[in-house]
């Protein structure tokens, strides 16, 4: 079992910026790959980014690329978004996941978070 705590959202004006971090504990965190995923209120939720157990290849998807930055420090079991330039349409409750590959794919992702809300005003 891989537990997932997300922290750092919030509500940002349009243009701003803020740092989601996610926890792990229980199994060994760099034996997974991660990604962050997120929820718009009456959509499905959708891939944002990914990051390879090794941290040596992240994947975006295209509304980020540019303005996100995912990293991870494995000797903290934390896995990091950045997200520069926030924009309106970035409103939605942001998850972790850890998997067996870092894909946008969520049937590769075993565990995820329970969410953090990120709020950005026009």
């Amino acid at each position: 079992q891989v537990q997932l705590v997300e922290s750092g959202g919030g509500l940002v004006q349009a243009g701003g910026s803020l740092r989601l971090s996610c926890a792990a504990s229980g199994r060994t965190f760099s034996n997974y790959a991660m990604g962050w995923f997120r929820q718009a209120p009456g959509k499905e939720r959708e891939f944002v980014a990914a990051i390879s157990w090794l941290g040596r290849i992240p994947e975006y998807a295209d509304s980020v690329k540019g303005r996100f930055t995912i990293s991870r420090d494995n000797a903290k079991n934390t896995v990091y978004l950045q997200m520069n330039s926030l924009k309106p349409e970035d409103t939605a409750v942001y998850y972790c996941a850890a998997g067996s590959r870092a894909t946008n794919y969520q049937g590769h992702y075993e565990y995820w978070g329970q969410g953090t809300q990120v709020t950005v005003s026009s």
